[in-house]
């Protein structure tokens, strides 16, 4: 038993639950908090915005840094931090948000004291799947063991604890448990498991469909195996790049657009092994047998009706299903040649300049071991399907849940986490001037990033649709800084590409330089990329 403040308590607890870098803005709320984190060995890096720090968490958490923290004050620093919340939601991604809370005393009683947000905790019940408030200091090391047992238990999403400004200053005896390893994350049940390896078994025609959930669990080397005993095809969402090399012959990519050539090998299988996906955007055939593994019993079956599900870790369950498939069976006859021809059919479809040669560039100047945040911009969407991925964790998206802006605070957080990576992050001038000002961030704190923004002076996508299929330009064109300027304004380096397919060259010399750069890329409109659903046009909007 030792006495300590809240704030200490909840610090010591982090410590010893293995945290070791938090992401946050220090606040009065937050006094007894942030006090703390000088004492214990955790890395406190200050933001410019509470929006960064869940961002900056969950780049940290999903490149690998373990479990990502946040902290920020009640409120509207609460708020501010929730868009992250949601990616790193729509991700499964492990994040601890920790909040502060006005004194105990006044809770709920809507006296509309600084920062007050009434029932906080329920503004981000919809991105976080779990919550707790620590009203008393004693309870704060039970209470943040319990939070680190969610984020490593089920399906890893993102969790918040809030403490009241007073309880975090309030200083007591507080009596730090022997903290113990948490379960480890366990396979599908065993008879499931073995049901699954005879449908596998007996199956004609296999395809494999992977998701963000192979990467978090680490299930890389489960998942080639398995699909090279069984001679399957992987198909990966953009969450899932990188799940299996593209280097692979047995990687088929994440090209699944209508008319890619994905769809017909996907529709041929008579049964599909999917695995950490949630299928949404699958659309498997109605008679088609899939088997699904996911750490979330509510996802199996959710988004196609002939499904068996196999509840468990990715990684874990896809080892117990392996052996389970050598003993049941001898390596299906290689299928090399048929995956190859279907590669390279994908791989005609890029051809939209100038997109394709932007991409290109990219992939030569980036390291293949880099991790690339892509993001919400028109290159970033095209190299959902079309950039090549060599490494699990080295490719991140926004998920589902689309954010603009999130890309430099997700880079910066991937950096801390491999500070000895190189990461690129691919934006556009609307969205890198969302959090333009964590560039300070990454000179400070030596986060070195290459951030490459792609300028249009416009939100292009919706400039773009507007003036084409809604009646012209409208509310989407942007007045922007000298970028360049803006770089050096922050102690960055800036630099401007002459050509787009100048990129590649101007990121390996930015590599280089191991200092935290700013690479503009002047680009016109670019059409709407080819695997994108066609829009309709209403009659009155018709040229």
């Amino acid at each position: 038993m030792a006495r300590m403040t809240g704030g200490e308590a909840i610090v010591k607890a982090l410590a010893r639950e293995g945290v070791k870098v938090a992401f946050g803005l220090p606040g009065v709320q937050l006094y007894g908090i942030v006090t703390a984190f000088r004492d214990e060995p955790i890395r406190f890096i200050t933001v410019r915005h509470e929006g960064s720090s869940t961002y900056m968490a969950d780049g940290y958490a999903r490149a690998g840094g373990g479990i990502g923290v946040a902290v920020a004050v009640p409120g509207p620093g609460l708020l501010n931090a929730a868009a992250g919340l949601n990616t790193a939601y729509s991700a499964s991604s492990p994040v601890l948000m920790i909040a502060g809370q006005i004194p105990r005393h006044q809770i709920g009683k809507k006296l509309g004291v600084l920062h007050e947000l009434d029932n906080q905790l329920d503004a981000i019940a919809g991105s976080t799947k779990w919550r707790q408030s620590i009203m008393q200091v004693a309870d704060a090391p039970r209470i943040v063991h319990e939070a680190f047992g969610q984020l490593r238990s089920g399906r890893p999403r993102p969790v918040a604890i809030d403490m009241p400004w007073d309880t975090m200053e309030e200083e007591v005896d507080v009596t730090l448990t022997a903290v113990g390893p948490h379960p480890a994350r366990a396979a599908a049940p065993a008879a499931d498991i073995d049901r699954a390896a005879e449908a596998l078994l007996r199956a004609q025609r296999v395809a494999i469909y992977v998701g963000g959930g192979v990467n978090l669990s680490g299930a890389h080397a489960a998942l080639a195996a398995a699909a090279e005993h069984l001679q399957a095809g992987v198909v990966e969402t953009a969450e899932g790049k990188g799940a299996i090399s593209d280097a692979s012959d047995l990687s088929l990519g994440a090209g699944l657009f209508p008319k890619s050539p994905l769809r017909r090998y996907l529709d041929a299988a008579d049964v599909v092994l999917a695995v950490g996906s949630r299928c949404v955007l699958a659309m498997f055939q109605p008679d088609q047998q899939v088997i699904q593994i996911d750490a979330d019993a509510d996802e199996i079956g959710r988004n196609h009706k002939k499904t068996s599900g196999l509840v468990g870790d990715a990684k874990a369950t896809l080892e117990a299903l392996l052996e389970r498939l050598r003993a049941g069976g001898k390596p299906r006859a290689s299928q090399k040649a048929e995956r190859e021809k279907i590669r390279e059919e994908v791989a005609g479809f890029m051809t939209q300049e100038p997109n394709s040669s932007i991409l290109r560039s990219l992939r030569q100047g980036i390291p293949q071991d880099a991790t690339v945040i892509a993001g919400m911009t028109q290159i970033g969407y095209f190299s959902r399907p079309f950039f090549p991925v060599y490494h699990p964790r080295t490719y991140i998206t926004s998920s589902y849940s689309g954010n603009l802006g999130f890309e430099y605070p997700t880079a910066l957080g991937a950096k801390v986490a491999n500070p000895n990576r190189p990461v690129v992050m691919i934006a556009g001038d609307g969205g890198f001037l969302y959090y333009a000002q964590e560039m300070a961030t990454a000179v400070q704190q030596g986060i070195n990033v290459v951030a490459v923004v792609f300028n249009d002076n416009a939100y292009g996508n919706v400039a773009r649709d507007l003036d084409e299929h809604w009646g012209g330009k409208f509310a989407a064109e942007l007045h922007n800084p000298d970028f360049v300027r803006l770089a050096e304004a922050y102690g960055a380096v800036g630099r401007r590409a002459k050509e787009p397919a100048e990129v590649g060259k101007l990121i390996a010399d930015a590599i280089q330089m191991d200092r935290p750069v700013l690479i503009e890329v002047p680009v016109g409109r670019m059409a709407r990329p080819v695997f994108f659903s066609p829009l309709k046009t209403l009659p009155r909007y018709q040229h």
